[in-house]
């Protein structure tokens, strides 16, 4: 947890048969992501510019044998902070050796800060922030070895942008003068960790406003992807409700083995997709390659990356607005195509006959994570339907001031459709889901 704010997946898009579509991480009102590799932290200044008071603060004294553990986790403490400034400066500068020379090369982290630091790069990292997440604690009485969580700020490919935080489990051998490092913990902070670039050996792509990262087994696939995501964003961008496009964004492309780990795996099986909170009001994006043709790609990326540019950093708070978030980036997704090409029409007119089960109110029309595959698809339709209806009669900017006013500024739907639309939400309920039955008729 961090900032207060809590994160739970929050899009959820079917897999029609031969198509994976996608599924949306979405975040509750609270809290915002912790988790792998990195947390915001504040550089300490120059003990010169502050005041007596806190200038003279003393370093941590070295410990003798026999003190307690408290005064040795001070002292590591200062050592392993010291450590991670100097190694945060080498990475920004590019020098491998200086990043490593923090590790223990015997250590299995030996090997992760290689890979690390090849990706990080190739990432074009911007700002890397690390602290120390509380003091060392020693792992056991009978060893020199201590751990501590290590919270890292950071940023990729833009400069001027707000540092997203995430947070690591770190582990230290106690040798002078200077402990080194011997482990890395991923991150498994609920959806947030691990993170990709942590734990994966990436080829990295990056656009005018994307950047796009796939394992190196399937590094063919980069071009065409980060060329789809290029294009892509130039539909997403409409949607910053917020009035600001995302900096950059970044879309991750997990065959199977990536997808089970990948902020943290463990997704509905119908997922193609997903945008997951990551802190500092940022979204990243996560595609699902097993069965994901490529004509599915286009419309998959427009539908997570509208996700990434359209939600509030917090998220959404109530499930009862699920198809307007999910109807809106199907909206987007469906890029401009008339309404009777949408592929999930078959599947909205099985929902909304005797036998669908859906009681037709668009507050619960959201599929259970176990439901079949043709009432996902359908779910996903009626969200779709009702936005576009929506959009046809009172125009998009009106469609996405109520979107807006209602996922961004909390109101209650009724209030926003007066506000938006001049009309009482009641009859435009109901004729928007005479709309979808009009339409998949």
């Amino acid at each position: 947890m961090i900032d207060g704010v809590d994160v739970r997946p929050v899009r959820r898009w079917r897999w029609p048969l031969w198509v994976a579509l996608g599924v949306v991480g979405v975040l509750l009102f609270c809290g915002l992501p912790v988790g792998l590799t990195a947390v915001l932290i504040a550089r300490m200044p120059d003990p010169a510019s502050l005041p007596d008071s806190i200038a003279s603060v003393t370093p941590a004294v070295s410990p003798e044998p026999g003190d307690p553990d408290d005064v040795t986790a001070a002292w590591l403490g200062e050592r392993i902070d010291a450590a991670l400034d100097q190694q945060a400066q080498a990475l920004l500068r590019g020098d491998e050796q200086g990043f490593l020379a923090v590790v223990d090369p015997a250590s299995p982290a030996a090997e992760d800060l290689k890979r690390q630091f090849r990706v990080l790069r190739s990432m074009k990292v911007t700002a890397w922030q690390p602290s120390l997440n509380g003091r060392p604690t020693r792992m056991n009485s009978n060893t020199s070895q201590w751990r501590v969580l290590v919270t890292i700020g950071h940023c990729f490919a833009v400069t001027d942008c707000r540092t997203g935080p995430v947070t690591i489990g770190t582990r230290w051998d106690d040798v002078r003068p200077q402990p080194r490092l011997t482990a890395i913990e991923p991150s498994m902070s609920g959806s947030d960790g691990p993170r990709p670039w942590e734990v994966s050996d990436l080829a990295v792509g990056i656009g005018a406003r994307t950047l796009v990262a796939v394992p190196q087994t399937v590094r063919d696939k980069l071009p065409d992807l980060l060329k789809a995501a290029e294009q892509a964003a130039v539909v997403a961008d409409r949607y910053a409700v917020s009035g600001t496009r995302p900096d950059v964004y970044r879309i991750f492309y997990a065959p199977g083995a990536e997808w089970k780990r990948w902020y943290g795996g463990d997704r509905p099986a119908w997922t193609g997709g997903y945008a997951v909170g990551i802190g500092g009001d940022r979204f990243d994006v996560v595609l699902n390659a097993d069965g994901l043709h490529r004509t599915a790609v286009d419309d998959l990326l427009r539908h997570e990356m509208t996700h990434a540019s359209s939600l509030p950093g917090r998220g959404y708070a109530s499930s009862e607005n699920w198809w307007l978030v999910e109807g809106i980036a199907e909206y987007a997704g469906a890029g401009g195509r008339p309404v009777a090409q949408y592929e999930g029409l078959p599947d909205v007119t099985r929902l909304l006959g005797s036998g669908g089960g859906w009681n037709g109110k668009l507050g619960s029309v959201e599929p259970a994570d176990s439901a079949e595959d043709w009432r996902v698809s359908g779910s996903y339709g009626i969200g779709y339907l009702a936005v576009r209806y929506l959009a046809e009669r009172f125009g998009e900017e009106d469609m996405l001031a109520f979107y807006r006013s209602i996922v961004h500024e909390g109101r209650p739907v009724p209030d926003a459709a007066r506000q938006s639309f001049g009309t009482e939400w009641t009859a435009l309920h109901d004729e928007s889901v005479a709309y979808a039955r009009s339409v998949a008729r």
